[in-house]
């Protein structure tokens, strides 16, 4: 059997193309802001509104792919409102216009990202996941590296000139949704689950095996502290001094771990889901231990070379581990739960890490999130240890 078949790669291919045109306006978005008036404060609100919905939106959507049985309607209007959002922010700039705007976008993301996930692991076998899905996330990530080349690149020729990058990346966002039209699926057995309200995938809890529930327990303490990558450009700025070098170290990582995705994937294949993971994890400890000591500016950059290490070996391998023991009737609601959780912790883990920094310093923060990390790797050793 061929592993990454026609629908993986066009899926792929998508999530590159949606990747760079989110991140085409992602480094330009809070300068673009307050150039029209936004303060920090409202900057922080729009984000943590725009994020907030796009967690808790993947696990209705989630269940509701499961439901209906289909995934394409959900992906291609997940990507449909994530490419209308980007002109949108250049049309009006009223406060509530911009947080509307804002808030489709990431609407879009919670709309598609279960089901999407749920369709990858349809097309593979328990032997061929964590592949199937390295090689998604390498595409999806190196659309983050090429999309700010192509943003400074543009306001290098073309200053200031936000509005019209917004409408430049509409192209790629609608070339992603073209690129789905090309898929066509055959509708799956509905969700064991009963319909129920926006936050009925909450049940979803009282029928996972107990496997998963040991699994997304370890995951959601992880991500409760576990802080936006922010935190680490706003470390690497303080250090270095330099917008550039911030830039570069961000661009670095994210073509390390789209060059590491696939290779880990086949890794886990290989010896296991659970170790590549826990590997991954280690990598993380040692990142977020580094930083504490305010490493210089070579060392940042080795840094972020084994941070591209731990994105590789945890991120599609999660959603590989989640969909090999989630019941296959309700693949997209165990994604949609897990992920719905995961944002809500993140957005807390956030929270949590300003204020530790401004309370009692980075070197704190760093060092506290590297023990808990920590914490967490002697847990999953402990509670998958027989596995």
């Amino acid at each position: 059997m061929r592993i990454i078949n026609r629908t993986v790669i066009i899926l792929s291919v998508v999530s590159l193309f949606a990747d760079i045109a989110s991140e085409m306006i992602y480094p330009v978005v809070p300068v673009y802001l307050k150039e029209i008036g936004f303060s920090v404060f409202l900057i922080g609100l729009l984000e943590g509104v725009a994020d907030f919905t796009s967690g808790i939106s993947k696990g209705y959507f989630g269940k509701l792919s499961d439901e209906k049985g289909i995934r394409l309607p959900f992906i291609k209007s997940g990507y449909f409102f994530s490419a209308i959002s980007k002109p949108m922010m250049a049309v009006l700039t009223y406060p509530l216009w911009i947080f509307f705007a804002r808030t489709i976008d990431r609407f879009g993301k919670g709309l598609r990202t279960a089901a999407r996930d749920a369709l990858l692991s349809q097309q593979s076998t328990k032997e061929t996941k964590a592949r199937i899905f390295g090689f998604h996330r390498g595409l999806d990530t190196l659309g983050a590296a090429i999309g700010p080349i192509i943003a400074l690149s543009f306001l290098y020729v073309f200053p200031k000139q936000y509005v019209s990058l917004f409408y430049f990346a509409f192209i790629p966002g609608i070339i992603a949704v073209l690129l789905i039209f090309l898929l066509k699926e055959k509708k799956e057995p509905v969700s064991t689950l009963p319909a129920g309200n926006f936050f009925s995938f909450f049940k979803y809890w009282s029928v996972a095996s107990p496997e998963y529930k040991k699994l997304v327990v370890g995951l959601l303490l992880f991500a409760l502290f576990n802080s936006s990558d922010i935190f680490l450009l706003l470390l690497t700025k303080e250090i270095t001094g330099s917008d550039a070098t911030t830039i570069a170290a961000y661009i670095f990582y994210n073509l390390v771990y789209a060059a590491a995705s696939f290779p880990f994937g086949s890794l886990a294949d290989k010896f296991g889901l659970r170790k590549v993971f826990m590997l991954g994890l280690l990598m993380f400890v040692i990142v977020y231990a580094g930083f504490a000591f305010h490493p210089s500016t070579v060392f940042i950059f080795i840094l972020f070379f084994i941070y591209g290490i731990y994105a590789a070996a945890t991120e599609g391998i999660t959603k590989a581990w989640i969909t090999n023991i989630a019941h296959d009737t309700n693949t997209a609601t165990a994604v949609g739960f897990y992920t719905s959780c995961q944002s809500i912790c993140s957005l807390l883990a956030s929270i949590i890490a300003g204020f530790i920094w401004s309370g009692l310093g980075s070197s704190f923060t760093f060092g506290a999130t590297s023990f808990i990390a920590f914490s967490v790797l002697i847990y999953f050793l402990l509670s998958f240890r027989r596995n």
